[in-house]
């Protein structure tokens, strides 16, 4: 989730802008960019003596398909903050009302992750894969025929379970294919459908919802959720159930202390992008006031440095995965303070928001580090690092309208970011210090 329905992006009623509509052409060329990185970035992957037995060709398509489902989900986990207000004229309701939706699908991530990972330890991965997108597509065709306000509430619940498993799932098999030097990079290749849906997915989506229908966004991202169980079910080899896979076995992740303060780390260290985002539209417009006419420029600029964070993090993480989310923890420390101090300039609001995105960058490196900490618990493991991102982005937004309700401003949510980093950087300390006290059991 990034926002929490707090009217962040009711500035996106200015998409006709021609601000707008310069970075709208872009976008899918930087999404063709991306998918032509990503191709060639497989190839060298499959290239190495130490892959799989997949071709290039093959392995190009298997994380291509993953992503895609990432693409999707961004999409409709995004879109929808711009189509607020059309949904709440169409049920009769208030705008904060019909930021219950959003609530509703972060509480459905939070619960379906680690609950569908233990439900579906027995089930191969690609089963479980194409059983989760069916779940999310059928969720979604269904949101864009809801007769009311209350069914549509339950639907979108029910069509964020499968978020998380599917992310954590998806990763493990991008990572099970490739040589273990290469793990991080293969999960950020997957996570690049996520970075990318806030680039081009959104934009595209939000300006069909509000010149057609907020309904035609919702059976869109249904569409490529369809695509999506299409292209794992032609692409994705067949595999089985690991030997000795079982609920007991998945559960025995969260026995041990650093999957818990791994996931304590995700769910604090992303807490500050979170706080930021959710209130950048009025701080860009009250602090730095600028017109509200920039303010999806705001927007692509802090999906280019996700991607950009995306690609840079999980390259970094196979160097030093340790040392690249330490290295990140001190990153957002840094840009966050400079984003409370310059957040008055334009241009350094612009350029703060930029590195903001990137601090994505410990993503891939997070869920790479739970899958190396889970043992035997890792489809546990690795769903529940979408939970923690959830629970970021719910503390983050909440803290952040905390000191503003209290009076420090808007660009004091850059300072709630520093002191929740600093916080993980607490929670990473007594990780490395666990570990290097007892390597072996590490």
């Amino acid at each position: 989730m990034v926002g929490a329905g707090l009217g962040v992006y009711k500035p996106f009623s200015g998409l006709g802008n021609p601000e707008f509509l310069i970075v709208f052409r872009l976008a899918p060329q930087v999404w063709i960019t991306a998918l032509v990185c990503d191709v060639a970035c497989t190839e060298d992957l499959a290239s190495s003596k130490e892959s799989t037995a997949l071709s290039t060709l093959e392995l190009t398509l298997v994380i291509l398909a993953l992503a895609c489902g990432g693409f999707g989900i961004g999409t409709g986990e995004f879109a929808i903050m711009g189509l607020l207000p059309d949904v709440a004229r169409e049920f009769a309701v208030t705008t904060p009302q019909a930021g219950y939706v959003i609530s509703a699908y972060a509480l459905g991530v939070v619960i379906g992750a680690p609950f569908i990972a233990v439900l579906g330890a027995r089930a191969s991965r690609r089963n479980l894969l194409l059983a989760l997108m069916a779940v999310f597509s059928v969720g979604n065709l269904a949101s864009a025929v809801a007769p009311d306000f209350w069914s549509f509430t339950v639907l979108r619940f029910l069509t964020g379970l499968p978020h998380g498993a599917y992310f954590g799932v998806s990763a493990l098999v991008a990572a099970s294919l490739v040589p273990v030097h290469r793990r991080a990079r293969a999960v950020g290749y997957v996570m690049l459908g996520l970075t990318v849906a806030t680039l081009a997915g959104t934009p595209i989506m939000a300006l069909f919802g509000q010149y057609l229908s907020w309904r035609v966004m919702f059976f869109g991202v249904g569409l490529i959720g369809a695509l999506t169980v299409a292209l794992i079910f032609l692409y994705l080899p067949k595999d089985k159930p690991a030997e000795g896979a079982g609920v007991m076995r998945e559960l025995v992740a969260f026995t041990r202390p650093q999957v818990l303060i791994t996931l304590t780390l995700a769910a604090t260290g992303f807490g500050g992008m979170f706080s930021i985002f959710s209130y950048i539209a009025s701080t860009a417009t009250e602090v730095a006031h600028m017109p509200v006419s920039m303010i999806p420029v705001i927007m692509v600029l802090f999906g280019i440095g996700m991607n950009v964070g995306n690609v840079v993090g999980s390259k970094l993480a196979d160097i030093s995965l340790l040392g690249t989310i330490g290295g990140m923890l001190v990153f957002n420390i840094v840009v966050m303070t400079l984003f409370a101090v310059t957040a008055e300039s334009s241009f350094m609001l612009c350029l703060s928001v930029f590195l903001v995105g990137c601090t994505f960058a410990a993503g891939p490196a997070v869920q790479t580090r739970l899958m190396d900490v889970a043992a035997d618990g890792q489809t546990l493991a690795a769903a529940s690092m979408h939970s923690a991102f959830n629970i970021a982005n719910a503390l983050g937004a909440w803290l952040g309208g905390l000191v503003i309700a209290h009076g420090y401003g808007f660009a004091a949510t850059g300072y709630v970011g520093s002191v929740l980093s600093a916080f993980g950087i607490l929670v990473f300390a007594v990780s490395v210090f666990l570990e290097r006290r007892n390597p072996a059991k590490a």
